[in-house]
């Protein structure tokens, strides 16, 4: 969500949109790049479609419900300095570090994620729009 709040463009008006937005972008993000993508959105669990995404929801509702989940698989994971985690929460942040990821702000991963995109020749337009060449 952090991601998603780096630009205030009335995502909030859509929450599932919105999810389902950053859901393309990753997706065209990691055909762009070649880079394993995984996001974990708070909130109840709904089909968002990404074909190349490992879209998750927090395991349990709350405050820091998604953090806690993050933390845990940086945590968990065998070389966590392969991970990047992205995040504006200084406490997650800080979580992770300690694990052994990278962090990268969310503001900072959002111009990476829009550079990304423009350089992608085609991409799904969001909202079923069909096939589009950004501009």
């Amino acid at each position: 969500m952090n991601v998603i709040g780096a630009r205030p463009d009335g995502w909030w008006r859509d929450r599932d949109g919105a999810m389902r937005r950053l859901a393309a972008e990753l997706d065209a993000f990691s055909r762009a790049t070649g880079e394993p993508v995984a996001v974990v959105f708070d909130g109840r669990p709904r089909a968002i479609a990404a074909d190349r995404v490992d879209v998750r929801f927090a395991t349990r509702r709350g405050r820091d419900a998604a953090d806690d989940d993050i933390a845990a698989l940086a945590v968990a994971d065998g070389d966590p300095a392969t991970l990047t985690v992205v995040t504006s929460d200084a406490r997650l942040a800080g979580r992770v570090d300690a694990a052994g990821a990278r962090v990268v702000g969310a503001g900072a991963f959002r111009r990476t994620l829009d550079d990304a995109l423009a350089r992608d020749p085609v991409r799904e337009e969001p909202g079923g729009g069909g096939r589009t060449s950004p501009g």
